[in-house]
């Protein structure tokens, strides 16, 4: 089953969240101080450690990662939704150690920002409702489901 719904992108907020902060965390507190329900993001910069999570799929459940140490920010790019009524961000993260190796995965909790730029884009549905997710039975993760206008 498809699921579409048209948006019209409505405003675009950029800003750096401090050093030290959780980078989910802090992505997800500007998305709620700027009521955003739906939208995508984007954010360059450096970490000193991060999490970072791969979907087994036959196990059904994510594999977490730490990685210990500094690296760049090559790219974050996810989207924006609505999980139980609060705004809930699916961002995935690639992160470059000093010789240029990338690692990368579902963007995790524990993520420490050393230094981070944001884009965050805000959209209005048309004609109908925000995007929210709920647990889908078929993959065992919360994904956009079907739309009630």
């Amino acid at each position: 089953m498809a699921i579409r719904r048209r948006v019209e992108a409505q405003r675009r907020i950029m800003g750096r969240l401090g050093k030290g902060a959780d980078l989910l965390e802090g992505l997800r507190a500007v998305c709620r101080e700027e009521n955003v329900s739906m939208g995508r993001i984007e954010a360059i910069g450096a970490v000193t450690g991060a999490r970072i999570g791969y979907y087994d799929q036959h196990a059904g459940a994510y594999r977490y990662s730490s990685i210990h140490g500094g690296r760049e920010i090559v790219s974050l790019m996810g989207n924006i939704s609505l999980s139980e009524g609060n705004p809930m961000i699916h961002a995935h993260i690639a992160l470059a150690d000093r010789e240029g190796r990338v690692n990368g995965g579902h963007l995790a909790p524990g993520t420490t920002v050393f230094a981070c730029e944001y884009i965050i884009e805000a959209f209005e549905p048309v004609g109908g409702a925000a995007l929210s997710r709920s647990l889908d039975r078929e993959t065992g993760l919360l994904l956009w489901k079907e739309l009630q206008d």
